[in-house]
C-alpha cells in the first residue's frame, strides 16, 4: 500500500474528487429552488471523514430526512452494505433518530448507463481492432455463494452499456481486478485478459465499471501496472476510459434517484 501511494504522490485523490462530486450533486439537487433544500455530507468508510465525526455535523444541521447515497453503483455487503451499517450503528450510538432512506444501488439506471456510454465512445473514437474490457473490483467466490448480488449486478451494468453502445460485432468482456489473499476470487482476472489480448495484437480499452472516482485501483493498478503488462506482451495502444467523476449524466442519475427516492432492488428493478 505504501508503494502504491508513493506512485500517487503520497495520498489518494479520492476525497478531493468526492468533494467535487458532492458539490456538483448538491447544486443539481437545488437547481430548481424547490420546497426541499438538500445538503450533501461526505462519509468515507476507511479514512476521514468517518461516520463518527460526520454524524455530529448532520445533527447540527438538523435535517428532516437523511438519504444515504452510496458511490458504489453495484451493491455488495463488503462495500455499500458495510458503509450503510456503519452509519446506522453510529446514529444508534448517538441516539440520533430521523427518517432515513437508502439508495442501495443503481446498476442499470438509464443516466448511469448513458454516462458510461458517452465516456466509452469518446475514448474509442477512430480506434479499431480493440478489446473493450470492463474491469470491476473482484470479490472472493465465497461471498457470491452466500448470496451477495455484486457480480450479478455488475453483469447487468455491462449488459446495458454494451446494448446502449450499439456497435456491431463489438469485442468486449468483463473481468475482475485487485485480487488479494489466498482465497479463490471471481474471474476471469483482468491481468490475464490483458495478456491474452495483447498477445493477439489487440488494442486494449479498459473501463472501470464499478469505480466512479479515480484512486489507487485506477491510477496505479490500471494506468501503471496493467499498462506495463500490456506493453510487455505486445500491446500497441492501451487506453483507459476515465471514472465517471462529475460526468453530467452520472450526477443526474444520483440526483433523480435522491429526489424520487427510487431504489433498485438486488435484481436491478425499481
Amino acid at each position: 500500500a505504501k508503494k502504491i501511494y508513493e506512485e500517487l504522490g503520497g495520498s489518494s485523490p479520492i476525497l478531493e474528487l468526492t468533494k467535487k462530486q458532492a458539490n456538483a450533486l448538491q447544486s443539481k439537487l437545488n437547481e430548481d429552488g424547490g420546497v426541499s433544500e438538500y445538503k450533501c455530507f461526505i462519509v468515507m468508510r476507511c479514512w476521514h471523514p468517518r461516520a463518527a465525526n460526520v454524524v455530529k455535523e448532520v445533527i447540527n444541521y438538523d435535517p428532516n430526512e437523511i438519504i444515504l447515497m452510496p458511490l458504489y453503483p453495484q451493491y455488495s455487503a463488503a462495500t455499500s452494505g458495510s458503509s450503510i451499517k456503519e452509519w446506522n450503528d453510529v446514529c444508534l450510538k448517538n441516539n440520533f433518530k430521523v427518517k432515513t432512506s437508502t439508495i442501495c444501488c443503481y446498476p442499470t439506471d438509464e443516466n448511469f448507463v448513458e454516462a458510461h456510454k458517452n465516456e466509452i465512445k469518446k475514448t474509442i473514437k477512430n480506434l479499431d481492432n480493440f478489446k473493450l474490457i470492463f474491469s470491476a473490483h473482484g470479490l472472493p467466490e465465497k461471498n457470491i455463494k452466500r448470496g451477495d448480488p455484486y457480480q450479478w449486478q455488475v453483469e447487468q451494468s455491462v449488459d446495458k452499456i454494451v446494448k446502449s453502445l450499439n456497435i456491431k460485432n463489438l469485442d468486449w468482456t468483463l473481468s475482475y481486478q485487485s485480487r488479494v489473499g489466498p482465497l479463490k476470487w471471481i474471474g476471469p482476472s483482468t491481468d490475464n485478459i490483458i495478456i491474452e489480448n495483447s498477445k493477439l495484437g489487440k488494442n486494449i480499452v479498459l473501463v472501470p465499471i464499478a469505480f466512479v472516482s479515480e484512486h489507487s485501483e485506477t491510477l496505479v493498478e490500471l494506468d501503471i501496472e496493467y499498462k506495463e503488462l500490456a506493453d510487455k506482451n505486445g500491446c500497441k495502444n492501451y487506453l483507459r476510459v476515465p471514472a465517471l467523476g462529475t460526468n453530467e449524466n452520472y450526477i443526474k442519475a444520483m440526483s433523480n434517484l435522491i429526489i424520487n427516492k427510487q431504489n433498485y432492488d438486488f435484481n436491478g428493478k425499481l
